[in-house]
């Protein structure tokens, strides 16, 4: 009987000390939900890990989902004055990524017979986004509107804005801190009315911002 209590005795205690090992080498996540570790300056997108996801109804049938990449941007921030704060946003049409390559080929193709494209056509101008108020609502979210220029038109857009973590970013050092977004808007306001209301005029976007501190 001694020898099974001995062999569980040792089983129990080299388990003990792994997972004493296991969490000392667990590292700790940079970013943190934390207005504190915010701090003022000017900033610029991070556009290796910014994105703008849409998703629009199709036909009635599902939902059909799209991203942009390839984003710039600058911010003007300070944590004591939320509502001073200014940011531009520049997303190119051209980096639209959908699963379909004749979707994509769709959304950037010219105009039938020199005719207007049904959506974007080949060498679209980028969107931008440019603040002109900011609503802090809690600790961490707030409320944005600004002007959203695109397809050769330009109108309001209101974007319900949350902090999602502030901290270093241990590959560049960089003060950094992020942002979740969501918005609605009709396309048709901006002249994207191809197969309306078939495919809904109303587009979900919901946007994943990084920014770093100058």
């Amino acid at each position: 009987m001694k020898k099974p209590i001995l062999a569980l005795a040792l089983a129990a205690g080299s388990t003990l000390a792994l997972t004493g090992i296991s969490a000392q080498e667990q590292p700790q996540v940079p970013g943190v939900v934390d207005p504190a570790r915010v701090t003022a300056g000017n900033y610029t997108l991070d556009a290796s890990h910014t994105l703008v996801s849409w998703q629009v109804g199709h036909f009635g049938f599902n939902d059909y989902f799209g991203l942009f990449g390839q984003i710039e941007g600058t911010m003007t921030l300070d944590p004591a004055d939320i509502e001073a704060t200014e940011f531009d946003i520049t997303v190119p049409i051209t980096s639209v990524s959908v699963p379909s390559d004749g979707l994509r080929d769709h959304l950037l193709r010219p105009g039938k017979d020199g005719g207007a494209p049904d959506f974007f056509g080949p060498e679209p101008a980028p969107a931008e986004f440019t603040s002109t108020s900011v609503r802090k609502t809690s600790e961490t979210t707030a409320v944005a509107t600004g002007q959203l220029t695109m397809n050769g038109k330009t109108g309001p857009v209101t974007m319900l804005v949350e902090f999602s973590g502030a901290g270093e970013n241990p590959m560049n050092k960089k003060q950094t801190v992020g942002f979740h977004a969501r918005a609605q808007i009709d396309r048709t306001d901006w002249g994207i009315d191809y197969a309306a209301p078939l495919v809904d005029n109303m587009v979900d976007l919901e946007i994943s911002a990084a920014f770093e501190r100058d």
